[in-house]
Formats: structure tokens, sequence, C-alpha cells
């Protein structure tokens, strides 16, 4: 083989295996978005007969599946909007202030970003007894809110860190507090940070099935990350049709959030060079 031929390959080669790898996340989703519309859904792929709603009717129609979207939402919302507000201000003194102990306290955080949640479900579920927050929906997002606020924390100290300060000071200067400053002065500069850190953690635990398996006990507050349960039925019988009309619906919060979120994230930094002349 030849230089030349060698050069083809190497240039070839690396989306031969995109595209493989990309055929490989299609051929799922494609399914996914054939067997919802399919009134015969099997478990391989094929194009159907006939094309029908009903298997995204009988989803919505269904007030166990409303109950566990709405509970998904308010769990998924909360969740994300008290991790901004916190890590903000947790973000905040470690941005702007010189501190004795602050670089161990970083690599801690770093280091409880990697932390899996099942290495610390058995002893939470027996602080959950302990404190009767088993079995509570509140309980439960004050869980999701712990085991993400590593993650806020560091991803937000770091866009903070690209907020120029003498904005803030001249905010103070005209006598606005330091909370002021941040909402009005450090927040609206870290937007993209923030829809950055919001999606996270709402995608995190919109699809987080093992959390509320362990600290939920009844069927009436399972989220719908939970209500796939639903269409597993005995011996193997599982209806693949409203498996995956469910599926789709189930993946829409996510999607719409991201696509909200890119008319804030694409104005980046803007106003970072405004003190400068």
């Amino acid at each position: 083989m030849n230089q030349k031929q060698r050069k083809i390959l190497f240039r070839i080669l690396p989306y031969t295996i995109l595209t493989f790898i990309g055929i490989c996340f299609l051929l799922p989703l494609l399914w996914v978005m054939v067997a919802s519309v399919d009134p015969n859904a099997m478990q391989s792929l094929k194009l159907p007969k006939q094309i029908t709603g009903l298997n995204y009717v009988d989803v919505i129609t269904d007030t166990a599946n409303q109950r566990a979207f709405v509970i998904g939402l308010l769990m998924s919302l909360g969740q994300a909007v008290l991790v901004v507000i916190l890590a903000i201000l947790a973000a905040y003194p470690l941005s702007r202030y010189q501190l004795k102990y602050k670089k161990p306290f970083m690599l801690t955080i770093l280091f409880m970003t990697s932390l899996p949640i099942t290495a610390v479900m058995v002893p939470v579920y027996q602080l959950f007894l302990t404190l009767k927050l088993y079995d509570n929906i509140f309980g439960v997002v004050l869980f999701y809110v712990a085991s993400s606020m590593p993650y806020g924390i560091w991803m937000l100290k770091n866009f903070m860190d690209s907020v120029p300060g003498d904005l803030e000071e001249a905010a103070w200067v005209d006598g606005a507090s330091v909370f002021v400053g941040i909402r009005k002065v450090v927040a609206p500069l870290m937007i993209p940070g923030i829809c950055t850190v919001a999606i996270f953690t709402f995608s995190g635990s919109w699809g987080n099935f093992f959390v509320p398996y362990i600290l939920l006990q009844n069927p009436e507050k399972f989220p719908a990350s939970l209500k796939l349960y639903q269409f597993f039925g005995q011996y193997g019988m599982v209806d693949y049709g409203r498996l995956a009309a469910f599926s789709v619906m189930y993946a829409c919060p996510s999607i719409v959030l991201y696509i909200l979120s890119q008319k804030f994230m694409s104005k980046g930094f803007g106003l970072q060079g405004g003190t400068k002349g």
C-alpha cells in the first residue's frame, strides 16, 4: 500500500466507523417511530400494512399515564430549578472569593460527579426510612437535587469565572447588593451555562428509572419512567405499539426543552466585552 492509498484509507476509515455507529443508533429509533403507528407492531422492524394513531390515543387518554407524566414533569422541572438556583449561590463564592480550601473542595466536587448513584442507594434507602421520606415524591426530588448539585456547582463555577467582574463592581457602585448583582448582572451572562445544567439535570431525572423504583412504592406516585412496566404483560407478552407510542411521547419533553433553550444558548457571552474601552 503506497502513501496515497494510506491517506485515502485514513480519511475514509473514521467516516465509515461513524456511519456504522450512526446506523446502530438509527435502527432502534426507526423501529420506535414505525411501531408507534403500527396496529400490529412486533419486535422486528417492518413496514406497517396500515398506519394508525390509536396507539397514541390509547396512551394519551389513559389517566394513569397522564398522572405519571405530570408527576415526572413536576419532579424533573422542580429538580432543575432548585439545582440551578442553589448551584449559582454555591458557585458564586467559589468563583469570586479567595478561599483557603477551595482547590480541595473543587476536587471533591469533581470526584462526586463521577460517583455512581447505585453505590449509595442502600444507605439512602435506610436514610429515607429513618426520616419518613420513603414513598414521598418530595423526598425523591430532594435526592435528585443532592445528587445533581456537584455537577451543577462545577459547571456553573466555570461559567461564572468567564463573567467579567467589572460589570458586577459597577452595579455595586450604583447601589446594588450582592444578590441583585447575581440576578441582574451575573446570571444573564451565564444563560448558556444555566441552560446546560438545566437540560442535563432535567434529562437525568426524567430518564431515571432506578431511583424512583427504589424510593417509591405506591403505583399512583410513579413517574413516567416507571410506567413502562404496564406494557410488559405476563409470559413475555408485550404491547409493542403502545410501548413505542409511549416512548415517543416520553422523549418529547427533553427535545422540547433543548429546542426552547437554543435561542438562549446561542447568545453566548455576547456582553463579555462590555467593559472594554
